[in-house]
Formats: C-alpha cells, sequence, structure tokens
C-alpha cells in the first residue's frame, strides 16, 4: 500500500495510490496519515479497502511528506561501507546517530533553498524507515515489526556548515527545507526485503549516486535495535538510513549544489521525487 499527502503546506489530507497509479483520497477513513495511524490495525483496515470506492483526486495537487507531525527525525551517518570508502572515513563501530530539525521537512518535490552563505551544499539519497509500533529494548529479529513502511528521503547537507562551524552536524543538515520527503509511505508488507533496493539520484540530468541498500554497514533492523536501546522509538518517528557513494562531497574536485540545480532522487518501488535549488528568502 502506498500512502500518500496531499494539498498545500499545512492543509495536507491523506490518500493513497491505487493500482492504476490514481491518487485516492483517504480522509472519509482517517484523519491524517501520522503517528496515530501507523498502527497495524489501522494499516490493516485501510488495506482491506476497495480503493475504487475512495473519491479519486482531480487535478495535480502538490504532494507534501508522506508523514505528517514527525516526532523524531533521526539520521545515520556513514553507513555505506562504499561511501564511507570515497570520503576515506574510518568504519563506525556502532551507528553514527545525529539528529535533523522537523522544520527542514518538505514535500518530495518542493524546492529546495540554498542557505544564505552557502557554498558547499550537498545531496543524499536515503532510505527513510518511518517508526509504526512503539520500540523500547527491541532485538534486531524483531526490529521491522515495528516498522509501518518506507519512503525516500533526500538528506540535503551543507558541508560546511556541517564540519566547520563547530558543534554537530546537525548545523548543515537542518536548514530549512533540507529533508524532502516521500512521495509515498509504501507499507512493510509492500517491503519484503529493505537491505535489498536500487538507489539513484542525479543533478541537471547526470547520474551522481548509483547504489543499493545491501552495502550499508548497519542494516535496518540493526539500527532500530541499537537506537531503541538508547531512547524509545515512537510512532510517527523517522529515520534516514545513510547514502551510498557519489556525493559531491567524495568527488576529487567537488562540484556543489548552485540556484537553478535540479535532483532527480529515486529508490527502487519507493518513489522519485525531484527538487529545484533555490535562493533563500
Amino acid at each position: 500500500m502506498k500512502l500518500v499527502r496531499f494539498g498545500e503546506p499545512g492543509a495536507e489530507k491523506p490518500g493513497l495510490i491505487d493500482g492504476d497509479g490514481t491518487l485516492r483520497d483517504l480522509s472519509g477513513e482517517i484523519a491524517d496519515i501520522i503517528g496515530a495511524t501507523l498502527d497495524d490495525d489501522t494499516l490493516a483496515r485501510l488495506r482491506g479497502l476497495d480503493p475504487a470506492s475512495l473519491p479519486a483526486v482531480s487535478g495535480d495537487p502538490r504532494i507534501g511528506p508522506c508523514v505528517g507531525s514527525i516526532g523524531k527525525f533521526l539520521c545515520i551517518g556513514l553507513n555505506y561501507s562504499d561511501h564511507a570508502a570515497e570520503t576515506g572515513a574510518k568504519i563506525p563501530d556502532h551507528p553514527i546517530l545525529f539528529f535533523k530539525a522537523n522544520s527542514a521537512v518538505v514535500g518530495p518535490n518542493d524546492t529546495v533553498s540554498m542557505p544564505r552563505g552557502s557554498t558547499h551544499t550537498d545531496w543524499e539519497v536515503e532510505l527513510g524507515v518511518v517508526i509504526g509500533k512503539t520500540a523500547k529494548y527491541v532485538s534486531e529479529a524483531d526490529a521491522l515489526d515495528h516498522v509501518a513502511g518506507y519512503c525516500v528521503i533526500n538528506d540535503v547537507s551543507e558541508r560546511h556548515f556541517q564540519s566547520q562551524l563547530s558543534g554537530q552536524w546537525t548545523k548543515g543538515k537542518s536548514c530549512d527545507t533540507f529533508g524532502p520527503t516521500g512521495p509515498w509511505l509504501v507499507t512493510r508488507d509492500e517491503v519484503p526485503d529493505p537491505q535489498n533496493l536500487d538507489m539513484w539520484l542525479d543533478v541537471n540530468g547526470e547520474r551522481r549516486q548509483t547504489g543499493n541498500t545491501k552495502t550499508m554497514i548497519f542494516t535496518v533492523a540493526q539500527i532500530i535495535e541499537h537506537l531503541s536501546g538508547l531512547m524509545t522509538l515512537h510512532p510517527g518517528d523517522v529515520i534516514s538510513t545513510g547514502t551510498p557513494p557519489g556525493v559531491a562531497l567524495g568527488m576529487e574536485n567537488p562540484v556543489y549544489l548552485k540556484v537553478g540545480d535540479r535532483m532527480d532522487v529515486w529508490i527502487e518501488g519507493l518513489g522519485q521525487q525531484t527538487q529545484t535549488v533555490a535562493e533563500d528568502a
């Protein structure tokens, strides 16, 4: 099941994409796609609906972030062996954790704003994991049972802010619009193996990133086990699980994003994002 939120920012409605690719309105069934509606019982009820019985959405509405009212936005750094190699980083012994501010979250096709003073804004296609059931001290074996579904995330990053402004990575990860999320939340029953998904990112039509989640250092299940041993994960929390090689930071002669650039971002079975970079207001 592909769940989606559509409409203007702050006024999104819940929907689903049917087998023919038609957007259907779910607002008669649930108020929104948020933590409170991501439990297994609610998802099972929605899965049992006949999509043809739901109103088709006309026109071409904006697609919002696929999860509303995100609780925690947790991110894992240096989690692909081939990405660590391109940046010359040591393989970590445990998942590297940082947070992205929720105010960075935007829809998958919304404009990405270049922060004032930015010279090193970079791209990162990442697999997003959305928690659907409270997780505390869960085992690796049981971890995926706590997942509602998966989505595409572009972990946009300002590298100078990240590494040169003192403090933690969060400074370079949390600028407004630096968290495009969606287009769909694909429920876990449609993603039998999150450790074998192809992923790509293009800049201005040129392929920059090509990867597969099989090169993750820490799997989705291992990440959930680790994080749930540190803090309780709640429904609606989002985990961004790291990026494969091909970021600007890893280039011999880095070429970072500039105003007017276009990013196209895909993960197998999870949909596509497209963002244009604009100057921040």
